[in-house]
């Protein structure tokens, strides 16, 4: 039993409030910055108020963008970074439940096996793998090319009787290059196959009994188990895919690709002007949308997984 001391009870208050200003101080400053004018923010103090530039910042990222990032509207960075952020989720969860799944209920070779081979890609980090997958990325059919090498059949035809199979196929500048690279996920692939390991044996026995094969068993029983799941991972995953910044910036050289990420460092690293603070700020408040309205969005489920203790 925990004592109830008033110490102790000031002393956790204290705590608790200072860690939510440490964390709400950064954003506070981001906000208000997005609303003064730039030689505003290039005095000190820095102003801890709202000022009245907010209406012309905004305008200006939304409609013109900035000359020093290509003259991009901030809604075509915002609208690449969400189709990067959505696509990754939906992905990776696609992808891992439907790994968990398999490994979990279904009987073949070498079953754990190909667990663990998913599961030890996790001491791979991104860095490890940034340079090979860049190049299959460059050229789809590159890992084909180097087997035909080593058999002694150069070149980027493949000519078949009637048809010549061209071996150059690349997704840089492209959606498709941005995401699919970033859609496989050991992590999880892993919570999914732990999560139903715990759903008791009766429910698929009673499913079998009733006839419901392994597709109408994964639709109408395991995926409405894993919708808190589902939603945790997919908040986590929607950030994770939404903050990218190392891998845009290796397969995009057309402006019309830049993600909001990209457009915000582009921002700041610019030669022989001072950065445009109050721009960079109202870019950075905006950027930060998205996120927080999927939180705030999945809140609901996330409290429902914290209460259920049934499934």
């Amino acid at each position: 039993m925990v004592e109830n001391r008033p110490w102790l009870t000031v002393f956790s208050h204290f705590v608790l409030i200072l860690g939510i200003g440490v964390v709400a101080l950064p954003l506070w400053v981001t906000v208000v910055a997005s609303t003064h004018a730039g030689e505003d923010l290039l005095t000190s103090p820095i102003p801890m108020w709202f000022g009245d530039n907010m209406v012309d910042n905004y305008r200006q990222m939304l409609g013109s963008g900035m000359q020093h990032v290509s003259g991009q509207p901030l809604t075509l960075m915002m609208f690449n970074s969400l189709v990067m952020a959505l696509s990754i989720a939906i992905g990776k969860i696609a992808i891992s439940l439907i790994a968990a799944f398999a490994i979990c209920y279904f009987q073949f070779p070498l079953r754990m096996t190909c667990f663990w081979m998913i599961f030890i890609t996790l001491m791979l980090p991104v860095e490890v793998r940034i340079l090979p997958t860049y190049e299959v990325i460059a050229n789809v059919f590159t890992p084909l090319t180097k087997l035909l090498n080593l058999l002694g059949m150069e070149g980027t035809e493949i000519v078949l009787p009637g048809i010549t199979i061209d071996l150059d196929l690349s997704m840089l500048d492209s959606y498709a290059g941005l995401t699919l690279p970033l859609i496989a996920s050991a992590t999880a692939t892993f919570l999914f196959r732990q999560f139903f390991l715990t759903v008791p044996d009766e429910l698929t026995e009673a499913a079998r009994i009733d006839g419901a094969g392994p597709l109408k068993f994964f639709r109408d029983i395991l995926l409405p188990l894993s919708r808190t799941n589902i939603a945790a991972l997919f908040v986590i995953l929607f950030i994770y895919g939404w903050n990218q910044y190392l891998w845009p910036l290796l397969v995009t050289t057309d402006p019309a690709y830049v993600t909001i990420v990209m457009g915000i460092q582009s921002m700041v690293n610019v030669a022989d002007i001072e950065p445009q603070w109050n721009l960079v700020m109202t870019a950075a408040t905006l950027a930060m949308l998205p996120p927080v309205a999927i939180v705030i969005g999945m809140q609901r489920l996330f409290v429902k997984g914290l209460v259920e203790t049934e499934k």
